[in-house]
């Protein structure tokens, strides 16, 4: 089930990896869905390199790192 949160974290992590490799947010629907998808990936990559971390920005992390991965492959098709 998602809550209000995962939406949030998903919009904040899309917006930063929009942020960080072109200049510029895509909009709050394309942020959140890139958010959402970059969670899954960085967790995935996070789990095949056997990575782990906690704290209060561990799932914000993930997402940014997974949607900024996503972006980069996006970007080179």
């Amino acid at each position: 089930m998602i809550t209000i949160s995962y939406i949030v974290v998903g919009i904040i992590a899309g917006f930063v990896a929009s942020k960080i490799t072109s200049g510029k947010g895509k909009g709050c629907l394309m942020d959140l869905i890139l958010g959402i998808i970059g969670g899954v990936v960085g967790g995935w990559v996070l789990n095949l390199l056997d990575i782990t971390w906690g704290g209060p920005f561990s799932n914000i992390g993930t997402s940014i790192l997974g949607a900024i991965i996503v972006l980069w492959i996006w970007n080179k098709l």
